[in-house]
């Protein structure tokens, strides 16, 4: 867990942090040079801070502009990209788009208090959706997998050639447990109570084997949509 002070965007909260965070603070804190207590800037009370130079604190703009530039120079990497310089502040914002696009993401509320922000709002601006996330999402909604799709129909021709096919079904949606004998099937809203519907014929009926069991049954695939569903 790591203790983080009163701040622009919150007061002082905890957090929980990868190990490596803990074990490398330990580590520094166990051969850094003794220091003397400062005053925080923003409380006014005396605390040791983790990294001075020669007692006194590391300029603000260090980080951004000696450190980070020199650890691109040693990762052989660019100081900046086509979203501008690489900072603490992007550093930030990639790990939160990573903790909420994660296999086992966090919330927008628990992604709020971790970063420490005030509003839901704020978060929003770190929490960017990758592209990758967003093409699973879709898939995983699978609006064309249910809402266009080709479904296979059997016509009894014999009973079209007679011209009976005005009073009786000659032809039959196949459902997988049964077959519809709805002429609008495409057009049905009440697809899903299936089982109550005069017009549903279930396979394991005899009038359905007897159905199966016929020659003159031509198969066909008609597309349908669900979107009156």
């Amino acid at each position: 867990m790591l203790d983080v002070p009163v701040n622009k965007t919150s007061a002082a909260f905890t957090k929980p942090v990868d190990p490596i965070v803990g074990e490398t603070i330990s580590a520094w804190e166990k051969i850094r040079p003794a220091g003397v207590k400062l005053a925080d800037k923003k409380t006014g009370e005396l605390v040791d801070f983790l990294f001075l130079y020669r007692l006194t604190l590391v300029g603000a703009t260090y980080l951004n502009d000696v450190l980070i530039a020199a650890l691109c120079r040693k990762a052989g990497v660019p100081k900046a990209d086509v979203r501008g310089n690489i900072t603490s502040h992007r550093g930030r914002s990639t790990i939160a788009s990573q903790l909420f696009n994660a296999k086992e993401p966090m919330t927008l509320f628990e992604l709020q208090e971790w970063l420490g922000h005030s509003t839901p709002a704020a978060t929003q601006h770190y929490a960017k959706i990758t592209p990758t996330k967003l093409a699973k999402s879709y898939a995983d909604a699978g609006y064309f997998t249910r809402n266009l799709r080709a479904i296979e129909v059997l016509v009894d021709q014999e009973v079209v050639r007679n011209g009976r096919a005005a009073n009786q079904p000659w032809k039959f949606y196949d459902l997988g447990h049964g077959h519809c004998t709805y002429d609008f099937f495409e057009q049905c809203p009440h697809r899903m109570a299936c089982a109550k519907c005069n017009f549903y014929l279930p396979k394991h009926s005899s009038q359905a084997q007897l159905l199966e069991g016929k020659a003159n049954l031509v198969q066909l695939r008609q597309g349908r949509s669900n979107c009156g569903r």
